[in-house]
């Protein structure tokens, strides 16, 4: 058995010891212990420092370059910017359609939006009335015809037998008459009759003999035949009637609209039953097949285009290759500009007045280098840098060079500044570099 340890004396001495009260004597040299360890510390730390910075240089830790893609700057004297112009798309022809005639419309056989074929009939007027003096016409030049016939082919036979029959009679009656007469003649000269009996006779001699002489003129035209001025007036009065026939036929054939071209119908103005009058519109056609697309232009710019250019366009979003067929003369009086006209490709089959887009490149003279516009990094006063690589005995560092951006085409920009022909910049990579940095080129 293991007996206890025993507890030191002084430890119990210092346990049971009432603690002395502690003096302004006793804690003055506990102060400045404290303050001395402080000192010869902050020495020691200071020493350290001086220590590394009297380093050699070539104690010092080296850098890692860093790798930077680089492209070699080359000079131009010219860019060209995109110019963008807003227009419309138009119907190649476009007609308001009317009858030509006033009467009933009596049917109309398209509606809004129908597709027609040039030549096809799309309204017709009430024809009844023309139709009635069409049949009017052809009568009278069925009479008119049968008397031409008949003075061409001249008199029949039996006309002019009966026609000599008649001179025969009337010569036998003027025989015996002017035997009677000459009998009354001695009938009076004896004083066997009046005077009145033989005035009687005389006239009735003479009267026989005017007939005679008429049968014999008219017998004598038979024998001749017509006479070729009254077939010449004939044959006019029958054309008098063709004539008459043709007029009425072009009423009834303008009594119809047909279609002057392929088109969509765009408006359908009156319905059936409508009287309309001469001239008036019925129906709006839209050709289809031949849009257009009509532009304004600057007058400067203008001078530069040249009918048969191939011009990019946008419709709805999609471009285009379309092709300039003119420059109207005469300016837009609301915007002043040229109005440019464009024929649309066939692949293209926009809606009338739909927005188009066209766009024009414009050179700008002007000296200067193209960037990525990655390569341009913010500087002051509104400026921008571009960093360089220079050659160094060991390799390469950056360099800063302040640069003015010309102009802006998508993701790169012209710029001119203190950057010179050859140059190197750096075209990525810009926010990890700064000037004096040592960097690795790499092309791009």
């Amino acid at each position: 058995m293991v007996a206890p340890a025993e507890i030191p004396q002084p430890f119990e001495s210092v346990i049971d010891a009432a603690p002395e009260p502690v003096t302004v004597e006793k804690r003055r040299p506990r102060r400045l212990r404290l303050w001395g360890g402080l000192l010869a510390v902050s020495i020691l730390g200071i020493g350290g420092i001086v220590a590394i910075a009297s380093r050699p240089d070539s104690e010092a830790p080296e850098v890692a370059a860093l790798p930077v893609t680089v492209t070699t700057l080359e000079p131009v004297t010219s860019y060209q910017v995109s110019r963008s112009y807003t227009g419309e798309v138009v119907a190649g022809r476009s007609s308001q359609l009317g009858f030509e005639r006033a009467g009933t419309l009596a049917a109309l056989l398209v509606d809004q939006g129908d597709r027609v074929e040039a030549g096809q009939p799309l309204a017709r007027l009430d024809i009844r009335s023309l139709e009635a003096q069409r049949q009017q016409l052809l009568a009278q030049k069925a009479q008119a015809q049968a008397q031409l016939q008949e003075l061409q082919r001249g008199p029949r036979s039996e006309d002019i037998a009966a026609a000599q029959a008649a001179v025969a009679d009337l010569e036998q009656q003027l025989a015996l008459a002017q035997l009677q007469r000459s009998r009354r003649e001695d009938l009076y000269a004896r004083g066997a009759i009046a005077r009145e009996e033989l005035d009687q006779q005389s006239f009735g001699t003479a009267a026989l003999s005017s007939r005679l002489d008429q049968a014999k003129s008219q017998l004598e035209a038979l024998q001749t035949g017509t006479r070729p001025e009254q077939i010449a007036a004939q044959a006019a009065q029958v054309q008098q009637i063709d004539a008459s026939l043709q007029a009425l036929a072009v009423d009834i054939d303008k009594s119809v609209i047909r279609a002057p071209f392929a088109a969509r119908v765009n408006q359908r103005r009156l319905d059936e039953g409508t009287v309309v009058a001469s001239g008036q519109a019925v129906l709006d056609l839209i050709e289809t097949g031949s849009l257009e697309a009509q532009v304004g232009v600057p007058t400067e710019m203008a001078e530069g285009l040249r009918v048969g250019d191939r011009l990019a366009i946008d419709i709805d979003g999609s471009p285009y290759q379309a092709t300039l067929t003119a420059l109207l003369p005469e300016l837009d009086p609301t915007s002043r500009t040229v109005t440019a006209v464009l024929i649309l490709p066939s692949e293209v089959s926009p809606v009338v007045g739909q927005t188009v887009r066209l766009s024009v490149a414009e050179t700008q003279s002007a000296d200067g280098f193209w960037l990525p516009s990655t390569a341009l990094t913010p500087a002051a006063e509104g400026l921008w840098s571009v960093y360089v690589i220079q050659p160094t005995d060991s390799g390469y560092t950056v360099a800063r060079r302040d640069v003015e951006i010309l102009h802006t085409d998508g993701e790169r920009s012209l710029v001119r500044g203190t950057v010179q022909v050859g140059d190197r910049a750096v075209i990525s990579g810009t926010q990890r570099v700064v000037p004096g940095q040592a960097v690795v080129p790499g092309s791009s």
